[in-house]
């Protein structure tokens, strides 16, 4: 049976120390790291390279009460430093944009640091293997950072997948709806986060690399099935943009079982809403994170039901993931939380400072699979519209 989750208990010991490239000034994904990372008091924020201006790197630094000494002007001095002090960082998060992501983390890799980072892990296939090898030989752990697999309701619809709850899975649906591309257009802004749409900085893909994989992810941690083909329709919309910003995608998953992915940027009236909807012969179950702590679950000829975090009657893995009683909502910071309290406890497994089982969250095997399906949508896309073997 699937293991979600089992929160270590009565550890005492001093926390680890963590780095943080990239997340000063107006930065949001860089302090929801920060936020996560402590959440659980298993580690604590003790060095950073948080930006390349000398001035956001220090108003940072000074804003989250790190000492000046371990401030650093780049990740080269950073790595360097850090791995000869005694007290030197345990893992470093790294959270800027695409095309630094490989370099940085095969920098700390090399100097003996654990690593968290941003999806995707780099901007190909070759870069994301070449990370997966190094952290394997130097025996480091590395993590990913797929957000809405932490949500406790997601592992608990794994639970009942598993569990025979909804018989042979028949076909699987999942989306990523977003419209603030096509607001900032409409209002005629600069676009928000505009490196995105670079391919010298975000990579040869937007949609499909920034939100598509998030939904790969999702599907794999959700059901357990792994995406093994697809056929890809990657539009640029409108027209002159330089990347594509809506994917739609029929997939072949694990065993032949059929699959359509969509990821837009362009849906107007959809602000953040992934979801994921797996139908089987005797059940059908629905998680969408515009309510993420329920899970709907209907049985054939029976009425929808609906499960709620907490409850006594999840799975125990799930059940543990919730930080609150129920009825209290849980969001996004704590699916952040949920993913460094299983990555620190890796670390610690790693230095031998507890012996607990592993808990399930997206580490750099996910990420690698992230930048083959990555590249089998862009090669579906250049060569008409076919079918392409993600591997």
């Amino acid at each position: 049976m699937y293991n979600a989750f089992c929160i270590v208990q009565g550890m005492d010991m001093e926390p680890l120390r963590f780095g943080l490239i990239g997340g000063a000034g107006n930065a949001f994904i860089g302090d929801v790291h920060r936020h996560g990372a402590q959440m659980d008091d298993l580690a604590i924020l003790s060095a950073g390279c948080f930006s390349r201006d000398p001035e956001k790197n220090r108003d940072a630094a000074r804003k989250w009460h790190v000492d000046e000494s371990r401030v650093y002007a780049d990740y080269i001095e950073m790595a360097e430093k850090e791995s000869a002090r005694q007290d030197g960082i345990d893992f470093v998060i790294i959270a800027t944009p695409n095309n630094t992501h490989y370099p940085i983390a095969k920098y700390f890799l090399e100097h003996g640091i654990h690593v968290s980072c941003d999806k995707p892990v780099a901007v190909s296939v070759a870069e994301a293997e070449e990370l997966q090898q190094i952290a394997n030989q130097c025996s480091l752990h590395f993590g990913v950072s797929y957000t809405y697999v932490n949500y406790p309701m997601v592992h608990q619809m794994r639970a009942m997948i598993e569990g025979g709850e909804i018989g042979r899975v028949l076909t699987v649906m999942a989306e990523y709806p977003q419209d603030w591309v096509i607001n900032s257009i409409d209002r005629g802004e600069p676009m928000q986060d505009a490196w995105r749409f670079n391919p010298a900085v975000g990579g040869k893909s937007a949609a499909t690399g920034d939100i598509g994989t998030h939904v790969e992810c999702l599907i794999h941690m959700g059901t357990g099935l792994s995406v093994e083909r697809v056929l890809a329709n990657l539009t640029r919309i409108p027209a002159d943009m330089p990347l594509e910003t809506n994917t739609q995608l029929l997939a072949t998953l694990t065993g032949g079982v059929p699959g359509m992915l969509w990821a837009s940027q362009v849906a107007i009236g959809y602000e953040c809403s992934i979801s994921l909807r797996v139908f089987g012969d005797k059940g059908a179950l629905e998680w969408c994170h515009d309510n993420p702590s329920r899970l709907k679950y209907t049985r054939v000829n029976g009425p929808e039901t609906y499960l709620t975090c907490a409850r006594s009657f999840l799975e125990e893995g799930p059940r543990a993931m919730s930080r609150l009683p129920y009825g209290h909502p849980e969001g996004f910071f704590e699916a952040f939380g949920n993913y460094y309290r299983a990555f620190c406890r890796e670390v610690l497994r790693a230095k031998k400072l507890t012996d607990a089982p592993a808990l399930v969250h997206p580490t750099i095997e996910d990420g690698v699979r992230g930048l083959r399906f990555i590249e089998a949508c862009l090669k579906s896309q250049e060569q008409g519209n076919i079918w392409i073997s993600v591997q």
